[in-house]
């Protein structure tokens, strides 16, 4: 998990660019599976959101480049009105989902593409599930994940 004051110094940051800007958003610190989450709303956050979230992607990826020595291996994760908190839900329960058909069926499955942030959240996800593993296929956009059974150890 990444480092608190990073957090705090990318909420100062925004806080500050948003004031400068004059926009009306304010942001607060959430905890996610994947780490600390930067939820920002208000009454601008709709401009956030617009043509499928490229300010937030921007916002996101700034934040990144200016504190990613101190995040260690986490990035920031930007969010609007829980949008990404609510699609964390959803992954967890497509993970825990899948665990249980692989489980039940013994046959492997595998997710549509995904992103690499939603198939990290499932791979966290299964972490601690001893009969299972995950792992990443394919290229590109068309990377997928995979959940299945570990083979058991002979003895």
């Amino acid at each position: 998990m990444q480092d608190s004051s990073i957090s705090e110094q990318a909420v100062q940051f925004l806080e500050e660019l948003f004031d400068g800007t004059r926009l009306q958003l304010n942001v607060k610190v959430k905890h996610g599976v994947s780490g600390e989450i930067l939820d920002m709303d208000g009454p601008d956050a709709e401009l956030l959101q617009a043509q499928t979230g490229e300010m937030l992607e921007a916002l996101q990826h700034l934040l990144n480049q200016i504190y990613s020595r101190g995040a260690g291996s986490n990035r920031i994760v930007c969010d609007v009105h829980g949008f990404r908190a609510t699609r964390e839900a959803e992954l967890q329960a497509m993970a825990n989902h899948a665990a249980t058909r692989v489980r039940n069926t013994g046959i492997a499955f595998t997710f549509e593409p995904m992103s690499a942030n939603e198939r990290r959240i499932i791979h966290l996800t299964l972490a601690d599930q001893e009969d299972l593993f995950t792992e990443s296929i394919g290229e590109g956009n068309d990377r997928k994940l995979k959940v299945g059974l570990k083979k058991p150890r002979a003895k």
